[in-house]
C-alpha cells in the first residue's frame, strides 16, 4: 500500500467531507478501486472516518452559527432507524450488487450537481 496515496485520499476526503460534498465517495472509491478492499470493509473504514471528521466539522460549523438546530432532529430522528434497516439491508446484500447500487447514486448525485433545476425541480 502506498502511505503517500493512502493519505491524499484520506486528505481529499476529510476536506470534502468537512464541506458537506461527500468526501466518503472518495474514500470508498479508494478503498475499495485501488486498495482492493470489499465495498462492506471499505464501507465501515468509511463510517470510522465520517465519525471523527463529522465531529470536528460539527464544533467548526457551530461556532460559525452554520447549523440551524431545528432542522437537526427530525433527520437525527429517522436518521437511526434509517441506520438499522441500512445495515441489515447492506449486510444482506451481495457486495457486487451494492458496488452498484453505489455508483448509480454517485452518478445520479453528480447529474444533479451539474443540472439541479432540469432534472430535480422540487
Amino acid at each position: 500500500m502506498n502511505y503517500f496515496i493512502s493519505a491524499a485520499a484520506g486528505f481529499g476526503a476529510g476536506m470534502l467531507g468537512s464541506m458537506g460534498l461527500g468526501g466518503g465517495g472518495i474514500l470508498i472509491i479508494y478503498l475499495s478501486l485501488f486498495s482492493k478492499l470489499e465495498q462492506m470493509n471499505a464501507q465501515g473504514i468509511n463510517l470510522i472516518f465520517f465519525v471523527s471528521i463529522a465531529l470536528i466539522s460539527v464544533i467548526f460549523f457551530s461556532f460559525k452559527n452554520l447549523i440551524d438546530w431545528k432542522f437537526i432532529f427530525p433527520a437525527v430522528l429517522l436518521g437511526i432507524p434509517g441506520t438499522f434497516i441500512g445495515f441489515h439491508l447492506s449486510s444482506n446484500i451481495d457486495a457486487q450488487v451494492l458496488s452498484k447500487i453505489f455508483s448509480v447514486f454517485l452518478i445520479c448525485i453528480g447529474i444533479y450537481q451539474l443540472f439541479p433545476k432540469k432534472f430535480f425541480h422540487i
